[in-house]
């Protein structure tokens, strides 16, 4: 029995209504959706630490994800894992005429292209709604999510053709939240306004091709990596690091930026 037949068979007795574990049995599209999610996210983290062997294991946590889906669409005779194979297996060889067809590519950008005509394609396949906006999940990281919806929107010319303009969008929605903030506006005006700017920063992200999740990671690690270097001059100091001021956090702050390797 090859592995891949081995989990399937696993994952069948594990919800065998009679002689399978409970937990199993027990859950649904719905409730097993959130560990999905989980174990991507842990994918990232062990590909963003280079741990290869932890890498391994978080792919087979994944792959977990997907019989568990499939076996639970068995068994309302929705799909089985096969029919999942075979429909990434036909996606794969539909987008890539220049490999499985007789098409041919120039470059990079024609290849983004007939990817993008081929998703098109199978959008209006699927669906009546025709706008460009159809099929971005609304469950996607909302700085993704914004991504994607502006390459939307870039390929019917809606969007500008240097940084410049939208460095001066990402300043005028600043102004714009503290405006309300002076104004004592409402929460809710504050998030929208706050919202446009996370929005445009998302933008400013995609002209310069770089990954605003990934780059928010980054940051998210860089400030637990200083606080950390702070705390551990605070136990140095034999004390908790609440009990100095700012000002001496602050400097420990700057001895830690100090420390930490030059950039590029």
């Amino acid at each position: 029995m090859d592995q891949l037949q081995r989990l399937l068979t696993i994952m069948a007795q594990l919800r065998d209504p009679e002689t399978g574990c409970p937990w199993d049995i027990k859950q649904s599209f719905a409730s097993i959706a959130p560990y999905t999610l989980e174990e991507a996210y842990e994918v990232q983290d062990a590909i963003d630490r280079e741990d290869w062997g932890d890498l391994r294991g978080e792919l087979g946590d994944l792959l977990l994800q997907v019989v568990f889906h499939a076996r639970m669409a068995e068994e309302q005779e929705l799909f089985d894992f096969e029919d999942v194979a075979q429909s990434i297996a036909d996606k794969l060889t539909r987008r890539h005429p220049h490999v499985f067809g007789d098409s041919t590519v120039q470059d990079d950008a024609e290849l983004r292209r007939v990817w993008e005509d081929q998703k098109a394609a199978e959008r209006e396949a699927k669906t009546q709604d025709l706008s460009l906006m159809a099929g971005v999940a609304n469950n996607l990281p909302a700085l993704l999510r914004a991504v994607k919806l502006q390459k939307r929107a870039a390929r019917a010319g809606f969007d500008w053709g240097e940084v410049g303009p939208v460095i001066a969008k990402i300043r005028e929605e600043l102004d714009e939240l503290e405006v309300e903030i002076q104004a004592g506006a409402s929460q809710q005006r504050q998030q929208d306004e706050l919202g446009d700017i996370l929005f445009a920063c998302a933008n400013l992200a995609r002209h310069l091709d770089i990954d605003p999740e990934q780059a928010a990671r980054g940051t998210n690690s860089k400030f637990e990596r200083r606080f950390r270097y702070l705390e551990t001059k605070a136990a140095e100091a034999g004390a908790e690091l609440s009990s100095f001021d700012l000002e001496q956090q602050e400097a420990w702050w700057v001895e830690a930026k100090t420390h930490e390797e030059p950039k590029a």
